[in-house]
């Protein structure tokens, strides 16, 4: 009998851990949203698209030699903006980066596609990479959480009096 109840027990704890290993379901934040508020008749929720609410890979970043040049927004990229391209995340979304090797967090809106490179998960713009510190690298391992613009807005209040002004 006993070896009967200690065998359904450990079939149970097997299941629980399984279950368990998949992940949560968001990253516990209270910012994570669905994405950027988009008009009515293109309203797209994370069950219809797909998306995790957060992914963990290589992040990458570009500058100077893409400045200026249309992005798949159809804005030209600005080295000094807090952008970012990803393969899927629909324009326009919020991103938060953390920085895995030092904690750091940047908030950055999707206006571009890429990276073009297999096994990087976003292409950071030179200001994004720059807050992460991780430019003399060039790639750094990172987690993406989609959130809700509100949160961003004090960051890049604080970005735009630091950017650089042109004369």
């Amino acid at each position: 009998m006993r070896r009967f109840i200690a065998r359904g027990l450990a079939s149970v704890l097997l299941a629980v851990t399984l279950v368990a290993a998949q992940g949560p379901n968001n990253s516990g934040s209270k910012d994570t949203i669905a994405m950027a508020p988009r008009p009515e008749s293109e309203t797209v929720s994370l069950t219809k698209t797909k998306l995790q609410p957060y992914q963990v890979g290589v992040a990458s970043w570009y500058g100077e030699y893409f400045e200026g040049r249309t992005t798949a927004s159809g804005e030209p990229y600005e080295m000094f903006d807090m952008t970012a391209a990803h393969p899927s995340l629909p324009l326009g979304s919020w991103v938060r980066v953390t920085n895995l090797h030092n904690g750091r967090r940047v908030y950055v809106r999707i206006n571009d596609r890429g990276p073009i490179i297999p096994g990087r998960i976003i292409d950071l713009s030179y200001s994004a990479a720059s807050e992460l510190r991780f430019t003399s690298k060039g790639l750094q391992r990172v987690r993406l959480d989609v959130v809700s613009p509100r949160p961003a807005q004090a960051q890049l209040q604080q970005i735009a009096m630091l950017r650089p002004v042109a004369y």
